[in-house]
């Protein structure tokens, strides 16, 4: 049986989504339905949703999460708030998949079908190049950036062996340097206290650095409660904070989802500098990920030389664009 694309909502793809996006090795929180339903309904009123779906008969083995705006078509979400894009494609399925895109999008008025932070171990790099050209079009491949992470062993000390001897001697002297503090804790809030915590940890990413301060919009401040909302009731969301003498000086935010811990965004209070409580926290919610069987840290999308110093691996992210 030959496979279709058509347009469906949220609401009708919601469940069967979730179940396929499962199914996917290499899932990420990006994909889900939550994370593209939050940022359609807080960003996207200026463009047209195509949310497109490909079935077998009823069978769903593929959706392509698109907007149309201003001649272009592009997947669903922007680069500020999304660390990767990809097509959820069921295992085995995408030789149907591609072609079955080309044909859906043709019809459509765009002058280019752009596609952001797509990470090179997508299929889209293996499929678009060639079916653009043999229908005609242009395609255009760029590095967009990098998001380090690194496979996760089975032990803190099989992951401390796996660091450069010097990375692993400043990892072990900043621990010990900062566990001196008989009034240091760390800890991962409860979702019950979420609210609460919320502005000390936006706080901190406006100390950290200025890129971040002026990052932190009303609009992406307002996007991040409501993600925070949306992930906690889902149980991806994970905001863990650390405290020195009852005062709290550094905040991570995470996302738990598949067996990867994501590492979405971070700050520190400069004061507490010479404590590296910053990095100390990033390296400590590794060891708990760990600690809980995870299998892959993501670092996402940056190059900063902390995501390094604790072992991470670039994985590229690739900008591609295909022109009629």
């Amino acid at each position: 049986m030959a496979v279709t694309a058509t347009q469906e909502s949220f609401k009708q793809l919601w469940s069967e989504w979730e179940t396929l996006l499962a199914q996917c090795p290499g899932q990420r929180v990006f994909q889900t339905p939550t994370w593209h339903h939050l940022w359609w309904k807080e960003a996207g009123s200026d463009a047209e949703l195509r949310l497109t779906a490909f079935r077998e008969g009823s069978k769903l083995v593929g959706i392509a999460p698109l907007m149309a705006k201003n001649g272009s078509l592009s997947f669903l979400g922007d680069t500020d708030l999304w660390d990767y894009h990809d097509f959820v494609v069921a295992p085995g399925r995408d030789s149907e998949f591609f072609p079955t895109l080309f044909e859906a999008i043709e019809p459509l008025p765009w002058k280019e079908f752009t596609l952001t932070s797509v990470p090179d171990n997508s299929l889209c790099l293996a499929y678009l190049p060639d079916l653009a050209k043999t229908r005609g079009y242009s395609y255009e491949q760029t590095q967009e950036g990098v998001a380090p992470g690194l496979a996760l062993p089975s032990t803190w000390d099989e992951y401390l062996a796996r660091l450069s001897k010097k990375d692993r001697h400043e990892l072990r002297r900043k621990l010990r340097r900062l566990q001196s503090q008989a009034d240091f804790r760390w800890y991962a809030v409860d979702p019950a206290a979420l609210e609460g915590a919320l502005p000390d940890f936006f706080a901190l990413m406006r100390l950290g650095r200025p890129e971040k301060a002026a990052f932190l919009t009303p609009e992406r401040e307002s996007f991040f409660r409501r993600m925070a909302e949306k992930l906690t009731a889902s149980g991806f969301f994970k905001l863990f904070l650390m405290e020195v003498s009852g005062v709290r000086v550094a905040g991570a935010l995470c996302f738990d989802y598949g067996a990867t811990r994501f590492l979405y965004n971070s700050g520190y209070n400069p004061a507490y500098y010479h404590l590296s409580v910053g990095l100390l926290l990033n390296a400590l919610s590794l060891c708990q990920a760990i600690e809980e069987g995870k299998a892959y840290f993501d670092f996402l999308r940056g190059d900063e030389p902390y995501k390094y110093d604790l072992g991470a691996k670039d994985v590229n992210l690739y900008r591609l664009v295909i022109r009629r």
